[in-house]
């Protein structure tokens, strides 16, 4: 099975040994999304629900760039900080998907990079 890096510049750039996404058979995997605005590099001003929108921006923009879209997501993981704002966080969410509804876990997590309130991974089919 061959790997296919995915990458475009309307999404933060990989700041470690990553990529933003790899394809793999009919599935790519995206990496976990920041809240990181990639037109300056700088994480989003404002709470969750800025911060859920921007996350789940910048992984539309990686799902574009490997010629699908939102309902090609199989499975989401949102990594919260404060799971006392998943109402919130869901109610951006659902802005997001609206008629299709992917399968989805979300955590609560001791500390995410770059200290954000969020962060989001996409399980996504890719195949014909």
């Amino acid at each position: 099975m061959m790997l296919k890096k995915v990458h475009t510049d309307q999404a933060p750039a990989a700041v470690g040994p990553y990529s933003q996404a790899m394809i793999a058979g009919d599935f790519m995997y995206v990496s976990g999304q920041l809240p990181m605005d990639p037109a300056v590099g700088k994480i989003v001003e404002g709470g969750i629900e800025e911060q859920t929108r921007q996350c789940l921006k910048n992984a539309m923009a990686i799902l574009e760039e490997a010629g699908v879209d939102y309902k090609n997501v199989v499975k989401t993981t949102v990594f919260l900080k404060d799971m006392n704002e998943f109402a919130a966080m869901n109610g951006v969410y659902a802005e997001f998907f609206t008629d299709h509804k992917p399968a989805r876990a979300a955590v609560e997590v001791a500390r995410l990079p770059l200290d954000v309130k969020v962060e989001i991974q996409m399980f996504v089919y890719v195949g014909k």
